[in-house]
């Protein structure tokens, strides 16, 4: 586990620079999850949180009689938000039960995925769950030697309850178009849920 973990908070520090906080949450039956804050460091404002330790097994298909040790997917989760906004330091435990699905729950975490939190992602926060986004933008994927697969870094985009719900029903593309043609700020944790009609 720790030989997958130490090149991914290398990679983490590469992309984000360095964290100023780490807190770390065990869950009965799992492997320890870290969260890691970025600071803002770009001049917007931007703080990142980002978990370690999701990747330390890959994820298998629930419906597998056997988990394979070694093959299958790899991720860790970055959520980015406008810091001094919200209390969104509170994020970390909600980030890490999120990280930890995998092995509890059995899911598999891929781009376009919905992830629910059963309650606000921090306090009073308009959110209760996340889009998984395409990786590739802020962290580079990290390969990792013959036969595992590479970890991706899977951005989180939060979605209120509406956002969650509509997307069900017209798909992730559609959801990030209406995002996107509404000029939705992703990263305001205070922002209102994005005109539906």
């Amino acid at each position: 586990m720790a030989d997958v973990l130490a090149p991914v908070e290398a990679r983490l520090r590469e992309g984000l620079g360095e964290p100023d906080a780490r807190a770390a949450v065990t869950f009965l039956g799992t492997d320890r999850v870290e969260v890691l804050r970025f600071p803002a460091g770009d001049g917007g404002g931007v703080v990142r949180y980002a978990t370690l330790g999701m990747s330390a097994q890959p994820m298998s298909d629930p419906t597998a009689v056997l988990a394979d040790p070694v093959k299958g997917p790899r991720a860790e989760l970055i959520l980015s938000v406008r810091g001094g906004l919200a209390d969104t330091d509170k994020v970390l435990r909600p980030l890490a039960v999120l990280a930890a699905s995998p092995q509890v729950e059995g899911v598999v975490v891929m781009p376009g995925a919905s992830l629910d939190v059963g309650g606000p992602l921090w306090p009073g926060a308009p959110f209760t769950a996340v889009l998984v986004a395409e990786p590739g933008g802020l962290v580079p994927d990290l390969e990792l030697p013959e036969p595992m697969d590479p970890v991706r870094f899977l951005p989180l985009l939060p979605m209120t309850p509406n956002e969650a719900a509509w997307k069900r029903v017209h798909g992730a593309q559609a959801l990030q178009e209406r995002w996107l043609s509404r000029g939705t700020d992703l990263r305001d944790p205070l922002r209102a849920s994005v005109a539906l009609d």
